[in-house]
C-alpha cells in the first residue's frame, strides 16, 4: 500500500525541474564560476544532463557564459526575493519597524535586493515624505539608496562585477552618484564601516541611513533603514542620531530572521 501511495506523487514529480535547480545550487559564492563538469559533478547528474540545465538556464537569462566557465546571472535573485516576498515578513518585523518610526518621528523600512533594485518589503511610518512616499512592493534603483548600498556591500566580489555589468547608474537628481569608480568606493566605505547614508540622491529632499540584516551564517539578506527630510535631518546629524537604533533593531531583526526556514538558502542565489 505504501508503494501505491507514494507512486502517484513519484510519477507527477518534474525531474527536468529538479535537476535545473540543482544546477543553481551548484554555484556558491566560493564556487562563482564553474564548467560544465563542475557543474556536472557538483550536481551529481551526467555532463550532458547538465549542459541541457546549462543551455536552458542560459536561455532563460538565468545563467551566463565566461569563456569556458558559467556563472549565474543577477536574474537568479528574482527566486530569492520572490521567497523572501513571498512569508510574511512584514509581520515579522512590524514592531521593531514600528518602534523605530515612533522614536524617530519618521519612517523605517526593510529592503532586499531585486536584481539592480531594491524593493520595501515592510515599513512603518510617521511622517509622510511628500517628495517620495514609498510602500511594501515599492522599487527604487540600488546604486542611488542606502539600502540599496549596503546590499550590494554584502555581494561576492563576483555578484557586485555582475551588478555593475548589467546596472544602469543613471542620474535621479543632480546629487545622484552615477560613476562606477565612485560607487564602487562608497561601497566599498560602506562594508568597511557597516552603513550607507544618501542625501538628495534619491529625491530632492530624502535623505536615509541603512544598515545590513544578517542571517545566521553572517550573510546580508536584507537591509533596514530610516530616513527623513534633508533640511529637517542633514546627513551628518542622521548618523550622529539614527545609527546606533538602527543597528539594534538590525541586530533583533536578524534574531528573527534566524528562525525563518531557509531563509540562508534564498540569500546563496
Amino acid at each position: 500500500m505504501a508503494r501505491q501511495n507514494n507512486s502517484p506523487a513519484r510519477r507527477e514529480a518534474m525531474g527536468g525541474l529538479a535537476k535545473g535547480l540543482a544546477v543553481i545550487r551548484a554555484f556558491t559564492g566560493e564556487h562563482a564560476a564553474l564548467s560544465l563538469s563542475e557543474v556536472a559533478r557538483s550536481a551529481a547528474m551526467p555532463a550532458a544532463t547538465a549542459r541541457r540545465c546549462l543551455l536552458t538556464l542560459e536561455e532563460l537569462g538565468y545563467v551566463t557564459r565566461s569563456g569556458r566557465h558559467f556563472v549565474l546571472r543577477p536574474k537568479v535573485l528574482e527566486l530569492g526575493a520572490a521567497y523572501l516576498e513571498s512569508m510574511n515578513i512584514e509581520q515579522l518585523t512590524r514592531t521593531h519597524l514600528e518602534e523605530l518610526a515612533r522614536n524617530t518621528g519618521d519612517s523605517a523600512a526593510l529592503c532586499v535586493l531585486d536584481g539592480t533594485d531594491i524593493v520595501y518589503v515592510a515599513r512603518a511610518s510617521i511622517r509622510t515624505l511628500l517628495r517620495l512616499e514609498a510602500h511594501v512592493g515599492s522599487r527604487f534603483p540600488a546604486h542611488a539608496t542606502s539600502t540599496g548600498r549596503s546590499l550590494l556591500a554584502g555581494l561576492t566580489p563576483e555578484r557586485l562585477q555582475r551588478y555593475f555589468e548589467t546596472a544602469k547608474l543613471e542620474a535621479l537628481t543632480d546629487r545622484t552618484v552615477t560613476s562606477p569608480i565612485k560607487l564602487r568606493t562608497l561601497i566599498d566605505e560602506c562594508r568597511r564601516a557597516g552603513y550607507s547614508a544618501v542625501e538628495d540622491e534619491l529625491a530632492y529632499g530624502v535623505v536615509a541611513l541603512a544598515v545590513p540584516v544578517f542571517d545566521q551564517s553572517g550573510r546580508v539578506v536584507a537591509a533596514v533603514n530610516s530616513s527623513s527630510h534633508s533640511k529637517k535631518m542633514p546627513k551628518a546629524k542622521l548618523i550622529r542620531e539614527r545609527l546606533a537604533m538602527l543597528q539594534q533593531v538590525s541586530r533583533q531583526i536578524s534574531t528573527d530572521l534566524a528562525g525563518v526556514p531557509g531563509l540562508s538558502l534564498s540569500a546563496q542565489v
